[in-house]
């Protein structure tokens, strides 16, 4: 812990110099344990130069999404609180359900280097490679009835799709309901699930999972979802730094949080005019049919009303369903 509160300081400090006994006023821990963190550090592949009567000073960095790196930034959010940063994990999601069962604290964040059971809607496996994307869950208590949170989802794509613009200089699109869309290919799924109160079936919490494809090569896909996929990397010709992608995204699922659900009108309009389903051809698929229709708009409740060939309309759900473009992916 003295390590990642080390590491906060120096971030803190940006180009300037801290000296050994600030740190050790400033931390409550003693020299000691201050140079054995720097030490440490360096050993991570941190360089952190030192110079007398001047201190230290960071310089660079390996990418680790790590307490260190993001504490500083997330100042003040209650969206990232608390955090709980994991080399490997079988899902974020997962874990998320385990802390929460533990009385794990609302704005909860868990994040981890890799997943080795990431999933998505209807079980489908989310590939999770060390290093490569950004795997992390929220966990969430509002005081609410389960009904208000059943279009969270969409207000979560609204804030990831802020929070990469914010660190990137892009802004993905959003194919109906769960899926960021970068250059037609998909970036990040999304995964919200609820808990309930066993006796008076009141919420008990909301979790909400993002996965995005950060630094993914192509070969770094499956070769079966390679041709659908993307990532931030590819799509800008350049490596991304996850840690300031972390903190822009959790810093606007703390802002989404704080205006939901009274701030919905501007949430659903950039989810309106973010979405690629509308005014497309579509499948619409359920466990026994699959059928065609033509994609109408998003309703007030962020459904998604279709139109079949023989003019009947229906606003389906996220829950209920799962949409394709005609000719693919989108």
């Amino acid at each position: 812990m003295s390590r990642e509160k080390v590491l906060s300081l120096l971030r803190e400090q940006g180009d300037r110099y801290v000296s050994g006994e600030a740190m050790s006023r400033a931390l409550g821990i003693s020299r000691a344990a201050v140079w054995k963190a720097i030490e440490a550090l360096r050993q991570e592949g941190y360089t952190i130069q030192s110079a007398p009567n001047r201190g230290y000073r960071l310089e660079s960095g390996p990418d680790r999404v790590r307490e260190g790196e993001l504490s500083g930034p997330l100042a003040g959010c209650r969206v990232g609180s608390h955090l709980l940063c994991l080399e490997t994990v079988d899902s974020t999601n997962t874990e998320a359900k385990r802390q929460a069962m533990a009385g794990a604290p609302d704005g909860l964040v868990i994040l981890s280097e890799e997943q080795t059971g990431g999933r998505g809607r209807r079980g489908r496996a989310f590939q999770s490679p060390k290093g490569k994307g950004l795997y992390l869950t929220a966990l969430l208590r509002p005081k609410l009835a389960p009904e208000p949170v059943t279009d969270f989802t969409a207000w979560v794509a609204v804030a990831v799709c802020d929070g990469i613009e914010a660190a990137c200089g892009v802004r993905p699109q959003i194919k109906w309901t769960n899926d960021l869309v970068l250059g037609g290919k998909k970036l990040c799924g999304i995964l919200t699930e609820l808990g309930l109160e066993g006796e008076s079936h009141t919420l008990d919490y909301l979790i909400t999972g993002i996965g995005i494809n950060v630094n993914h090569a192509p070969e770094d896909f499956k070769e079966e979802v390679r041709p659908i996929a993307t990532s931030l990397a590819q799509a800008l010709g350049r490596p991304v730094r996850r840690t300031q992608l972390a903190a822009e995204i959790i810093r606007a699922l703390d802002q989404m949080y704080a205006r939901f659900p009274q701030g919905k009108a501007e949430y659903l309009k950039k989810y309106r005019a973010g979405c690629l389903t509308t005014g497309k051809p579509v499948q619409v698929i359920t466990p026994s049919s699959r059928e065609e229709a033509f994609a109408v708009e998003i309703d007030d409740d962020f459904r998604l009303v279709v139109e079949y060939p023989d003019g009947r309309r229906t606003a389906l759900s996220a829950g209920e369903v799962s949409v394709r473009g005609m000719y693919g992916y989108v």
